[in-house]
């Protein structure tokens, strides 16, 4: 076990004694070690997934840009053996107008945030096996560029980096890319598309053997085992080769969020996880079916593409304790604050609407963010809530779904959904950082392993070993030195 004595990051231990069973025995269909173990992946926001996080007396002070603070949450969730860390990012900051407003506003709008490839590539010093994922966006970057950045990262992991393929959800982005307005949703999945390909392709550039750096011969590389992509398309002229050796991986894994028909199919065909947010165990359930679905029609089999539900936890040694925090966490968060997230979560103003009057039914389409927003405004219909009922259902965990109670409640949520299908693991942020982490792993992994659900210890050295994923044969080389 790890124990951190740094003056900058204060010594810590995550006991791992079991707690003790008292009820809520899971059905019996659900008795056995599963086949694939399930994937926990960390969500890696400073601030927590509550908009009142920042200001609860357990988070941490001055999080913003504090190198110190990524460095111990990476550490804490390598010591629980997660899979993997992600980190959201955008190119733009929202809510000057209103600075009260930042905590509620997602980590890619912020504006005191580390560059993610900057930042994961130095946590890949100071940790061994956890992944670490970071999101560029295809609309407003090269794919040249983005594929040199993450084969950089995968060589400096070890085979550990993995990229988040978004399109950018924020219209105001553009303005800081010489840009008038943002492309429409159809353009730039369109341009999603083309730009994954060439990444792919790039990380193709070289054979695996390409570089002897045989000082004896003096044979530094070998020129028979690149190749050149020389590609032109409706959104790119890319001549290649990309100027990294092929990547640890093959390919870094590649992880997507889009719940749209053209983000479901952009998944489909290029992503190796899907980030999911559905605000029912059924609506998860229909999701992972549409999405395994449609794999057969891109050549794919249905273990090739893992699918990570967005979760916020609240566990604690009781229900009764984890009820306390939620409401301590709730109590710090104003109507402004409440209405201000949930405009930018759903794409429309709400400040006009009444609070306890009914959600407005919007149904209009624009070219902000819409898969989340659709499934929030699909649960209000459902169970007829009002405009503050709704951001008091979404402000706990960020718009996603929400496991609260006993280390054996939330354990028992979460088996149900891995068991039937409406995911393969979970994107897990914690209400109170780093706290919440830390409780997570001290109370529910060790209850996840006496079920064998989870892993004891990682089972390989890269991203893909662990998730399961096989490596991507080169497609213009084939092993053994053909071309």
């Amino acid at each position: 076990m790890i124990v951190y004595d740094n003056a900058a990051t204060p010594g810590w231990r995550i006991p791992v004694a079991k707690p003790a069973r008292t009820g809520c025995t899971p059905p019996a269909s659900f008795e056995g070690a599963a086949a694939i173990p399930m994937i926990l992946a960390a969500n890696a926001n400073a601030q927590g997934s509550h908009v009142g996080e920042w200001r609860h007396r357990d988070a941490w002070d001055r999080p913003a840009s504090n190198l110190q603070n990524a460095i111990r949450l990476a550490r804490i969730a390598e010591e629980g053996k997660f899979d993997l860390l992600f980190l959201a990012d955008g190119n733009g900051v929202r809510n000057l107008d209103k600075p009260d407003l930042f905590a509620a506003t997602s980590p890619s709008d912020r504006p005191a945030v580390f560059e993610p490839v900057t930042l994961l590539s130095a946590l890949a010093m100071v940790t061994e096996h956890i992944g670490l994922v970071a999101t560029t966006t295809t609309t407003y970057d090269e794919p040249f560029a983005v594929a040199r950045r993450f084969a950089s990262l995968d060589h400096i992991s070890g085979g550990r980096a993995g990229w988040n393929l978004v399109t950018t959800s924020n219209p105001g982005d553009a303005l800081n890319f010489s840009k008038e307005a943002h492309a429409p949703r159809e353009d730039r999945y369109a341009r999603a598309g083309e730009f994954a390909e060439i990444v792919k392709g790039l990380w193709d550039s070289w054979a695996d053997d390409a570089f002897p750096q045989d000082k004896a011969s003096g044979r530094f590389l070998d020129p028979s085992r690149v190749h050149a992509l020389n590609h032109k398309g409706a959104h790119f002229a890319v001549a290649g080769p990309l100027n990294a050796p092929r990547p640890v991986q093959g390919h870094p894994v590649i992880f997507s969020a889009g719940q749209s028909e053209m983000g479901k199919e952009l998944s489909a065909q290029h992503a190796d996880c899907v980030f999911a947010i559905e605000g029912t165990i059924e609506r998860a359930r229909a999701l992972y079916a549409d999405l395994k679905g449609r794999l057969p029609r891109h050549g794919r089999t249905a273990d090739s593409l893992k699918i990570l539900s967005g979760v916020t936890i609240f566990a604690a040694e009781t229900a009764a304790e984890a009820d306390a925090l939620f409401q301590e966490l709730e109590d710090l968060v104003s109507p402004a604050v409440g209405l201000d997230y949930l405009s930018k979560m759903i794409g429309h103003r709400m400040a006009g609407y009444p609070l306890d009057g009914p959600m407005p039914d919007l149904e209009d389409e624009h070219v902000g963010p819409t898969g989340i927003g659709k499934a929030i405004l699909g649960v209000a219909r459902a169970e007829g809530l009002t405009v503050r009922q709704t951001y008091k259902r979404i402000l706990p965990q960020m718009a996603g779904n929400l496991f609260k109670g006993s280390a054996l409640q939330v354990a028992d949520q979460m088996e149900e959904w891995y068991r039937t299908q409406a995911c393969d693991g979970f994107m897990i942020a914690a209400p109170v950082v780093p706290t919440g982490l830390e409780r997570f792993i001290r109370l529910v992994v060790p209850e996840l392993r006496r079920r064998g659900l989870f892993r004891h210890e990682y089972e390989g050295r890269t991203l893909r070993d662990n998730l399961g994923l096989p490596r991507p044969a080169n497609r213009f080389f084939a092993p053994g030195g053909a071309a």
